[in-house]
Parts: C-alpha cells; sequence; structure tokens
C-alpha cells in the first residue's frame, strides 16, 4: 500500500466518510458485497485494504466443512496482526450450502463458533462466477472446483496465493503464507 493510500484510509476514518479507492482500487477488491442475512453492502476495499485477506467459498454439508473450525482458529490467531478471512457460501459444488443465508449464519456460528466475516451467497465456480471468483479465478489461473478453496491477497490486495479445498487453514504450507505477507 502507498502512503498516499494509507493518507487516505487514515482521512476517511476522520472524516468518517468511506475512502475513494478508483483506479487504486485493485480488481481483487474492487467489488461491493453484502454481509450474510443482510446489512448494507459494503467495499471489500474501503473494509479489507491494507489487510491480508483470506477469500475462501464455503458450504455448510461439505466434506470440508469441519474447516470452518481451522479458519476461525486462524482469524483470531492473527486478526490483531492484520488478518481477515471472509466466507463466501456456496451452493455450486454438490449442491452442499442449500440453505437460507440466515440457516448458514446460524449454523456457522452455533457449530463453529464463527466469527469472521461472511458474506451473501455467491457463485464461485468456473462457469457462473461472480465477480469476486471471476477475477480470482483468472488471476491465479483457477477457480474453485469444490468447497473450500482458498485465495490469499496481501495488504496491497494482490493475489498471494491459492490453496485448493484440500490444503487445510492449520497446513504449515496455509500458515506460512499467511505469516509470511502480516
Amino acid at each position: 500500500m502507498t502512503t498516499l493510500q494509507r493518507i487516505a484510509i487514515a482521512g476517511s476514518f476522520l472524516l468518517g466518510t468511506p475512502a475513494v479507492w478508483g483506479a487504486s482500487c485493485p480488481d481483487t477488491l474492487n467489488h461491493d458485497v453484502r454481509p450474510l442475512n443482510g446489512g448494507d453492502r459494503l467495499n471489500l476495499c474501503d473494509a479489507y485494504l491494507g489487510k491480508v485477506v483470506l477469500v475462501v467459498n464455503t458450504a455448510s454439508y461439505c466434506g470440508f466443512t469441519n474447516q470452518y473450525e481451522g479458519l476461525e482458529a486462524l482469524y483470531r490467531e492473527y486478526k490483531d496482526k492484520g488478518l481477515v478471512v471472509l466466507g463466501f457460501p456456496s451452493n455450486d459444488f454438490g449442491g452442499q450450502e442449500p440453505g437460507t443465508e440466515k440457516q448458514i449464519q446460524d449454523f456457522c456460528r452455533l457449530t463453529y463458533g464463527v466469527q469472521f466475516p461472511m458474506f451473501e451467497k455467491t457463485h464461485a465456480s468456473k462457469t457462473k462466477a461472480d465477480g469476486i471468483y471471476r477475477v480470482l479465478g483468472e488471476q491465479a489461473g483457477e477457480y474453485p472446483r469444490w468447497n473450500f478453496h482458498k485465495y490469499l491477497l496481501d495488504r496491497d490486495g494482490q493475489l498471494a496465493g491459492s490453496f485448493p479445498s484440500a490444503v487445510r487453514p492449520e497446513s504449515r504450507r496455509l500458515v506460512n503464507a499467511v505469516e509470511s505477507l502480516l
């Protein structure tokens, strides 16, 4: 992040207005998304530029669903150092996220104690990819092929890694990648 961007962020917080990124907002974060189960849309640049971001397509009825526990542990361990995990429920793979957003939110909080930000249901598969997944898939050269694919962004919003579903949140490979960016 440039000094000018840091000043813009600080100024926007002081003035109580959102920062306007324009051309300086990377494509990976230049998306307006709605928090899970309601609320006002927010721009990912305004909310998360300057943080290390882990973007994950999630599902409640998948063999990888227990990764919520590892994602929450990773988030809690590193959030004060600048990591944020962003969950995007998707029903694209095996119909494993059929519930309403309220059902998804309740499941995540009650079953896994999820506190990291979760957003509206999203299409992550290559054939139907919504904006954020279209950009991440193109930049990484790979789209999610199943639930719990992880994309890691550095503090400037640049893609720093892509991790398939089988790479668990507590894996040394992913943890080392996160730590190297903090």
